[in-house]
């Protein structure tokens, strides 16, 4: 096979021995890959991949084809069109996934477009279902919400019925997230000036979370699961306790494989028919060639783009 490999922070392709599954295990033909911001910080030497995953092939990821299983894996699954969140190795032609993992991809959606879905979709159903438990009389704030996971939350909180503000950098892509299901579109500047808000998905850090902090109402859940504006900020507790908030945070790399699973499975069965009729969708801002990686990589970090940086290995 071929992999994205990091070496001293730099990225190549090198050919490498097709994986095989272990047990309970099936291995992808990876059709395509997302770029997240954990792929970056990881090539910089600060997230190294869990136990038992690649150390150097980064890719959290991936949609394509089942090609082999292992023992105890129904052989039924051979030839489906998934895709998957990964520990690591999605940024390859072939990828070993724990089979309770995989989600079906839907025959009306691209393979190209679901190597986007696993990571964004699935953490954002997390952070709103299960850490923010929203409702449809919750006011929701998602920032950095022309990414891949704030693109999935402002859909997935739209659809429970929520009243969703969607926060930006700049205005430029508005009109694009009022037609996903915001309700709102505000600027960070604007931040604190917003009626109270029950449920804040933070996406940015720091640059945008000590203005929502303002803003919050009684018994407010945050969930952190970004903090590319920065990690640290000055917390007014007593805020916090005249809100009687909770602030909790979330990431998916680091679960055990079976409570990876229930997470998986819950927002597969919520979200499969939406996905399927085309309610909810992954937004592409650009496709690169995996000989492209690092073109992939620097393309990412840059600000202006509107949804998901994904790898293709056709």
């Amino acid at each position: 096979m071929h992999a994205a490999v990091l070496i001293d922070g730099r990225l190549e392709i090198q050919e490498r021995p097709t994986p095989e599954p272990g047990p309970g295990d099936v291995v992808v033909s990876v059709a395509a890959a997302g770029v997240n911001a954990a792929d970056l910080i990881q090539r910089r030497g600060l997230y190294p991949a869990p136990p038992g995953w690649p150390v150097d092939v980064p890719g959290l990821e991936l949609s394509g084809v089942v090609s082999e299983v292992g023992t105890g894996v129904d052989p039924g699954v051979l030839g489906r069109r998934v895709c998957a969140i990964v520990g690591g190795g999605g940024q390859a032609t072939h990828c070993v996934v724990p089979a309770e993992h995989l989600i079906t991809v839907p025959d009306t959606v691209e393979l190209t477009a679901a190597g986007g879905f696993a990571e964004a979709f699935v953490t954002a159903h997390d952070a709103l279902t299960t850490q923010a438990r929203t409702t449809a009389s919750d006011r929701v704030l998602v920032s950095g919400a022309t990414g891949g996971v704030g693109s999935a939350a402002v859909q997935i909180a739209a659809r429970l019925g929520a009243h969703v503000i969607a926060v930006t950098r700049t205005p430029e892509f508005h009109p694009e997230l009022q037609r996903l299901g915001a309700a709102e579109t505000i600027t960070l500047d604007q931040v604190a000036t917003l009626h109270p808000v029950d449920v804040v998905i933070e996406l940015v850090g720091a640059a945008h979370l000590q203005s929502a902090l303002s803003v919050l109402a009684p018994r407010a859940r945050v969930v952190v699961i970004g903090v590319g504006g920065g990690g640290r900020i000055e917390l007014d507790l007593l805020t916090v306790m005249n809100r009687r908030a909770t602030i909790t945070g979330s990431t998916l790399r680091s679960r055990q494989r079976d409570e990876k699973s229930r997470v998986i499975a819950r927002a597969d069965a919520d979200l499969r028919a939406d996905w399927s009729n085309g309610a909810i969708a992954v937004p592409v801002a650009r496709v690169f060639q995996l000989a492209e990686i690092a073109a992939a990589y620097d393309y990412f970090a840059q600000s202006g783009k509107f949804g998901k940086v994904v790898v293709s290995t056709s």
